[in-house]
């Protein structure tokens, strides 16, 4: 795999950010830091504000209070969406779409063999390297899934903006993606991840944010998550609990 150290991610700093679409409270008084080269959860119910508050800070949904970003050198960010929505009758194959993101002259000109290069390290590395030349719709919803993520690894991003990115994945390709975001936050890189897998987050995360229109739980999931507010939160947190016991010696 190619050596990604030097990257050097930004912290990110929420300062009472509210968000109000006509006479909606979307986000009230949201405070809350992530640390360079952290993987950062975002939990929580649906509609609580967790997607509103990614486009926020991402500048595409009007907000007050301040979002800063605080970059290094390297001020690009890869984004992997929930689900990627396309017209699966068009001749688009992996490589074709791996291209559109990371050349600027149109791909039916060609791949240039730099970028050949790389895509084919990033597609090796989320387990689909004889997949370049395949239709991108006769992929499986879990390949499509893990296309999203190499594409969102071409630009060597120093920020990962992850929604959802699990959703259709099989356990090889959940452990390949898990394997990949602790490889980058581990190089430098910082992670910021809605996440509604608990016991994923428990195990991967280094810090969480449950957020519902406002900012309930924040901090280690090992500690907020054994908290008398995280068992009301999650209702299916004994299970989690007695996964993580530690065994009688």
């Amino acid at each position: 795999m190619e050596d990604e150290r030097g990257i050097q991610g930004p912290s990110i700093e929420f300062d009472n950010v509210n968000l109000t679409l006509g006479n909606t409270h979307i986000l009230q008084d949201i405070n809350f830091t992530i640390r360079t080269g952290e993987i950062h959860c975002l939990v929580g119910a649906n509609g609580g504000g967790k997607t509103s508050l990614i486009r926020s800070m991402l500048g595409q949904m009007p907000h007050t209070g301040n979002i800063t970003i605080n970059w290094h050198d390297n001020t690009t960010v890869g984004y992997v969406p929930q689900t990627l929505e396309f017209d699966k009758t068009l001749p688009v194959t992996v490589i074709d779409f791996m291209g559109m993101t990371c050349q600027r002259h149109p791909i039916f000109f060609g791949i240039e063999r730099s970028r050949r290069e790389q895509i084919d390290e990033v597609l090796e590395r989320v387990g689909l390297g004889g997949k370049s030349k395949t239709k991108l719709g006769s992929l499986s919803g879990g390949e499509r899934q893990r296309v999203l993520f190499a594409q969102a690894l071409i630009p060597k991003p120093a920020l990962l903006v992850l929604d959802e990115p699990m959703t259709g994945l099989d356990l090889e390709g959940r452990e390949i993606l898990e394997r990949s975001i602790v490889e980058f936050t581990r190089a430098g890189g910082t992670a910021i991840w809605i996440n509604h897998d608990i016991a994923q987050v428990y195990d991967i995360a280094q810090t969480l944010t449950y957020i519902d229109r406002e900012v309930l739980l924040e901090g280690d999931p090992r500690q907020v998550l054994t908290s008398g507010i995280a068992a009301q939160l999650f209702p299916s947190l004994d299970l989690l609990s007695a996964a993580t016991a530690e065994v009688p010696g």
